[in-house]
């Protein structure tokens, strides 16, 4: 079994890289999001924790949690963040691992915009994504409508290049075409080696 964590900025293109990999290489994706989504659905210990810890002024009438409402409060309140990150973080990294225990793949990809050091244990090797800010602008106006100030406060948040590159053992130029970059992934794939 050989896994691989991918991370990379807003816009860089990690779900094309993720879609390659499925579908090329038959690798069983894993995307933090996804598992901090499910541990925040009621009923779940994460769900639990948090409207204990922070109320339930971002609830729904529903008892399901409103992102929008959740995402208002955690970004005006430093406290409330750190809170939600402390409780929600480790438990997506141990769902992380149990998933990667329990699973039969040969290639597993682990999919996260925050990635750090306390994570190197979970994954053979860092990728990271990486895309000119120019081009990441442009796809996330395409793609998500997002408008440039959008773009650049969200990017103003996130690692910076030269962070990103520092925590991965390989970088994938992700601002070429299909073709090229399939071409990249094919060689990162066949080198079992570190650092490039």
């Amino acid at each position: 079994m050989r896994v691989i964590g991918v991370t990379g900025g807003v816009g860089a293109g990690k779900s094309r890289i993720l879609d390659i990999l499925q579908t090329e290489y038959g690798a069983e994706i894993i995307v933090a999001d996804q598992v901090a989504h499910e541990l925040m659905e009621p009923g779940h210990e994460g769900y639990e924790m948090v409207v204990r810890a922070l109320g339930n002024s971002f609830l729904k009438p529903d008892g399901t949690i409103d992102r929008p409402l959740l995402s208002a409060l955690i970004f005006h309140d430093q406290n409330a963040l750190e809170t939600m990150n402390g409780i929600i973080h480790p438990m997506v990294w141990k769902t992380i691992k149990d998933k990667i225990s329990s699973s039969q793949a040969d290639l597993i990809v682990v999919e996260s915009a925050i990635m750090g050091r306390e994570q190197n244990d979970i994954y053979d090797e860092m990728w990271y994504v990486y895309t000119s800010e120019e081009n990441r602008i442009r796809r996330l106006k395409e793609n998500r409508g997002y408008s440039r100030e959008r773009t650049l406060s969200i990017m103003k948040n996130q690692l910076s290049d030269e962070e990103f590159r520092e925590l991965a053992d390989r970088v994938i130029d992700n601002n070429g075409t299909v073709e090229e970059v399939k071409a990249g992934l094919e060689a990162l794939l066949k080198d079992k080696g570190r650092k490039t």
